[in-house]
């Protein structure tokens, strides 16, 4: 019996953006191949800074159209130190890929796991659960996204546009709440805190009040305010009381950075950016080309980032598969922490990247229990 492809773009990009791809995809087909009910065509794409150095282009022709026409998206890492453009910045095509996708969510999950490293002493960060909703395509990045957008750049000064509109941030609110009441009906809070900095400046007053306005839609979900600047100590201070955050571009960026350092670090730092009609997934940490190929990157990032996916896939399409396959991902991941099973190196452990992915595959085959997404 026939079942339904879903084609997904593949772009491995730099340094261990390859490891944990590939490993990724390795454990996708393996939860695939447990539930059945659909398959992945993996179509890859060349892109990234190595590529730019080879060619002069950041991705390959027809790359981006291709992109377009996939189901999904999915990204290892891009960037590389020592290859930039001439004025400094780093070769960034997913930033292209944002704008042009309009992928204006940026889902950035932050979980604690049993045995995982945790930065804080009190016992409460055992229970920290939240997620980071980044604006992805506005902001403080809008004159990234296209290169060479900065209104003024001269030997003397430069300037770079924070831009917000109606539109995009009133889908992004809505999208933050939906989360939210997602989460609640799995047993979350149902809560999304609106972080800005609408005391200082009109963009951000701005951004408040339209969260103000689409909150009338969402009378189930409870909300709370928070200055970027007070979002960071309380990250530190008490992360286990917040469930939804949405944000800013910028802001995101630097937040949930240091959230992935409160769970063990970028190494668990998946990515889901949510369009209307696209989605990109890709763990949020960088290229590390220092460990390259040398089998010492953690895969989780990735592994979360395409359970994401499928998740991702499975509310589009209606396909149940989808969010099952995703379930068991998450649920071997859950169940080798709690064993102590999985132990990176990035956390002092004595598991390579191939090592990980193995055991998180034996885990999926030998039938670990389905962890409801949160």
């Amino acid at each position: 019996m026939s079942v339904p492809h879903y084609r997904v773009s593949v772009i491995k990009g730099d340094g261990i953006g390859v490891d944990v791809a590939e490993s990724a995809l390795a454990v996708a087909e393996a939860a695939q191949r447990r539930v059945g009910g659909f398959a992945l065509d993996l179509r890859p794409i060349r892109a990234g800074a190595r590529y730019f150095a080879e060619t002069g282009r950041d991705v390959e022709p027809g790359g981006e159209e291709a992109a377009g026409e996939a189901d999904a998206i999915f990204l290892g890492a891009i960037g590389w130190p020592e290859i930039r453009h001439p004025d400094g910045t780093e070769i960034a095509p997913h930033l292209r890929l944002r704008e042009r996708f309009q992928l204006y969510a940026g889902v950035r999950p932050v979980r604690a796991y049993p045995n995982a490293p945790r930065r804080l002493a009190d016992p409460r960060a055992a229970n920290i659960d939240l997620v980071i909703v980044r604006e992805s395509t506005e902001g403080l990045f809008y004159s990234a996204a296209v290169h060479g957008r900065s209104p003024v750049v001269t030997d003397d000064e430069v300037q770079d546009v924070l831009r917000i509109t109606r539109p995009t941030t009133e889908k992004l609110h809505d999208f933050a709440f939906g989360l939210a009441r997602k989460r609640k009906a799995r047993g979350g809070v149902g809560r999304v805190t609106c972080v800005d900095k609408a005391n200082v400046f009109n963009s951000m007053a701005f951004f408040r009040r339209i969260f103000d306005e689409r909150r009338a839609d969402f009378p189930d979900i409870e909300v709370s305010y928070n200055y970027v600047d007070a979002q960071a100590l309380d990250l530190v201070r008490r992360p286990w009381e917040f469930d939804v955050m949405v944000t800013e571009n910028m802001f995101g960026d630097i937040l949930s950075d240091l959230a992935g350092g409160l769970v063990g670090g970028m190494g668990m730092a998946a990515c889901g950016e949510i369009g209307e009609a696209h989605g990109l997934f890709q763990p949020a940490h960088g290229s590390a080309p220092d460990i390259a190929g040398r089998d010492m990157a953690n895969p989780m990032a990735a592994i979360l980032s395409a359970a994401l996916m499928l998740d991702y896939l499975g509310e589009k399409s209606g396909n149940r598969s989808l969010a099952a396959a995703a379930a068991v991902i998450d649920g071997a991941i859950l169940d080798g922490f709690t064993a102590n099973e999985l132990r990176p190196m990035e956390f002092g452990g004595n598991m390579g990247t191939r090592d990980v992915t193995r055991r998180l595959i034996e885990r999926i085959e030998a039938g670990p229990r389905a962890a409801a997404r949160g």
